[in-house]
């Protein structure tokens, strides 16, 4: 009886620790916590040594490393492989354990001529501005506006009055 009552503490301290980890946002033993899921496509250090600037092309890239996740806006001989490692946390949204940007170069006859390898390290936050771009007119409500334009409508101005009539009749022409 005793030794059931050993477990069943030992139980209950192994659960209010991982409540205690979830609401803090804290993350949890690898053991008992969500896996590690990779997004985009993280390139490994293995399969990027089997590219050699100066005789590996395009073909080999996509033959080694898979097609490219982008390719540079304005030059498509930039190839960029861009992945990251993340891992759900219990009560948040994911948070990032690694990242990766590989950065392919060729020349106009499809062969490798640089390899950049950048990293999480690498990068920086980027502040958001929150200001509001003004937007000419008045500020009235939606009903204002519908309201406001009741009466405005009159259907005899504008290009279809009696004169194109008279024109088309003495002229014959439709």
């Amino acid at each position: 009886m005793r030794r059931a009552t050993n477990f069943q503490s030992r139980l209950l301290a192994l659960a209010l620790l991982g409540a205690a980890s979830a609401l803090a946002g804290c993350d949890l033993p690898d053991a008992i916590s969500f896996p590690k899921q990779a997004r985009g496509n993280m390139i490994e250090p293995e399969r990027l040594a089997n590219m050699v600037i100066g005789t590996s092309t395009r073909a080999d890239a996509i033959a080694a490393l898979g097609s490219p996740t982008a390719k540079a806006t304005f030059d498509d001989n930039t190839w960029l492989y861009i992945g990251e490692l993340t891992k759900p946390v219990i009560g948040a949204t994911n948070t990032v354990r690694a990242q990766s940007v590989v950065v392919l170069g060729f020349d106009q006859q499809g062969v490798l001529r640089r390899i950049d390898t950048k990293s999480g390290k690498d990068g920086f936050n980027i502040a958001v501005v929150t200001d509001k771009t003004p937007a000419p007119g008045s500020d009235a409500t939606f009903l204002q506006q519908l309201l406001g334009n009741v009466g405005r409508f009159n259907p005899t101005s504008g290009s279809t009055g009696n004169a194109s009539t008279a024109n088309r009749s003495s002229s014959g022409n439709y």
